[in-house]
Formats: C-alpha cells, sequence, structure tokens
C-alpha cells in the first residue's frame, strides 16, 4: 500500500433533510481536498440521515440527484467521497448503503450486510462484501453493526484489504463512551487482520429523537490507535496512515496472523447459530 491521507468527517445529519446534509458535506469536502486528503468519509446515512423506522420516507435511488452532486465533487476536488444514505431500488427494496464516488466521476456501493434489530422492518440486507480501489490501496467498508462480525473482516483482509472504512450511525452516550465501547472489538478487527480501521460517527440529534456522540477513530495495523476525535459538533479527523506501518506488520512471522488460519477448522461457522437460536 502506498501512503495514503484519509479524512473522516464527524456530521450531523438531520433525518430527511437531504439538501441540508448535501450542504453540510459540500463544505468539508472542500476542508479535506484543501488538507490533501486522498479519502474522505462520512457517517452511516449522512446524506438522507438516519432514521430506522422511516426508511422508505428518507430514501434515495442510487445513481440519483443526491449521489451525482457527490460524484461531481469527487472530480472536481480530485478524491475520493465515501457517502451514507438509505437507498431506494426500483423494486422498493431500502437499503442502508455507502456510496463510493471516485475522481474520474464514476461510482461504487456498499450495502450493508447485517441490519441491527431496529432496522429490520425497514431495510433490506446486502449480499456482497466488495473490495475498492484507489490512491495506490484497497479498501473495504462496513457499516456500524457490521463491525461486530469479525469473519466480515477477516474476509475482506483476505481478499486484500489494506484499509477497512467503518461509518456509524451510533446513538447514545457521551464520545468518550462510545469510544470506549468501539475499544471493545475495533482494536480487534484490526489486530487480528493486518489492516488499518477508520471509524467515524453521526453527531448531535437528528431530528427524529436520537442523539449521537461524536466520535473518530484511526487505528494502524497493530492494533493501536494512531489518532482519535470527541467532538459535540461537526469536525474532522485527518490522518496520515503510511504504507510502511502496514508492511512492518505483515511481513512480521509473529505479528501477521493471516497466513496461519487453518481454514478447516472452521468449515462448521457456516450455517452455525448459538444454541439457544437453534429450534
Amino acid at each position: 500500500m502506498e501512503d495514503i491521507r484519509v479524512a473522516a468527517v464527524v456530521c450531523r445529519a438531520a433525518a430527511g433533510d437531504t439538501e441540508g446534509n448535501l450542504a453540510c458535506m459540500a463544505k468539508w469536502v472542500q476542508l479535506a481536498a484543501d488538507g490533501d486528503a486522498a479519502v474522505v468519509v462520512f457517517p452511516e446515512m449522512n446524506i438522507t440521515g438516519y432514521a430506522a423506522a422511516d426508511g422508505h420516507e428518507i430514501a434515495e435511488p442510487i445513481p440519483g440527484p443526491a449521489t451525482d452532486r457527490v460524484c461531481g465533487w469527487a472530480k472536481e476536488h480530485q478524491l475520493v467521497i465515501l457517502a451514507g444514505l438509505a437507498e431506494s431500488d426500483p423494486a422498493g427494496l431500502i437499503f442502508a448503503s455507502h456510496l463510493v464516488a471516485f475522481p474520474d466521476g464514476s461510482w461504487d456501493v456498499y450495502r450493508k450486510l447485517h441490519i441491527g434489530p431496529p432496522e429490520m422492518r425497514r431495510f433490506t440486507a446486502g449480499n456482497a462484501a466488495p473490495l475498492f480501489a484507489a490512491a495506490g490501496a484497497a479498501f473495504g467498508i462496513q457499516l456500524c453493526y457490521d463491525a461486530h462480525f469479525p469473519e466480515l473482516t477477516t474476509l475482506m483482509a483476505l481478499d486484500g484489504a489494506d484499509i477497512v472504512f467503518m461509518p456509524h450511525a451510533s446513538p447514545r452516550g457521551r464520545p468518550r463512551e462510545k469510544f470506549d465501547s468501539w475499544m471493545r472489538h475495533l482494536t480487534a478487527r484490526a489486530f487480528d487482520n493486518g489492516i488499518f480501521v477508520i471509524a467515524v460517527n453521526q453527531v448531535g440529534e437528528n431530528g427524529r429523537g436520537l442523539i449521537f456522540p461524536g466520535v473518530a477513530v484511526a487505528i494502524g495495523p497493530d492494533g493501536q490507535v494512531m489518532d482519535r476525535l470527541f467532538c459535540d459538533a461537526d469536525d474532522m479527523l485527518v490522518v496520515d496512515l503510511p504504507g510502511a506501518a502496514l508492511a512492518a506488520v505483515r511481513g512480521h512471522r509473529m505479528r501477521y496472523f493471516l497466513p496461519n488460519r487453518r481454514p478447516e477448522l472452521l468449515k462448521r461457522l457456516a450455517g452455525a447459530m448459538p444454541p439457544h437460536f437453534q429450534d
């Protein structure tokens, strides 16, 4: 992986106020570009806002007017933009999606694979764990609840991910409390798989009764926190991810675990459920 500078924007996203949320985005995209970031990542559903019970009301198509604007900014500023929305498809399904807008004007999308229990009545789970390539790095995306399933990160690492971006819309608590919660599992995702993890949350009240603690964190492939941000209003964490840090872990016979996996022991994971969920 080449050295890469990323910007993680902690921002308020009012549910249903797509126009206002896009105006907020435009400012931070400009600031990220001014700071020479190659990638700027926004929280889960920052374009439409997050409303688990009202997905159909706030959802937008991809491609559509909102995503066209984001793609235009990516081309104008020559950087990669990762931005979230409730996505409506022609069949009437609603996905928690994250747009990947590239500097050449093209785009791709990640659809959340693990739908949290409060979201299950409105949102449909995606079925693919794609990797994306930009600025000399391969990266995956996981949205909020996805990060609690370690096999997903391992799958992305085995496919060649250098970075996994983890945008969140995770309410309740203070920033430090949310950070401490993340430290229970996000450092393990980075350390066990020899990858960088960048996580970012919404901040403030969303107009539908949810309050989000502002936090962003960058974790190195050694599992150590590189930088973090706690805030009560919109802010941005900018961090340089050195390729040498990745090489140091992956070139160490004791600190890089993936080559020594024994997948033949893990076949039972496919389809297995905890005993209390079995009939």
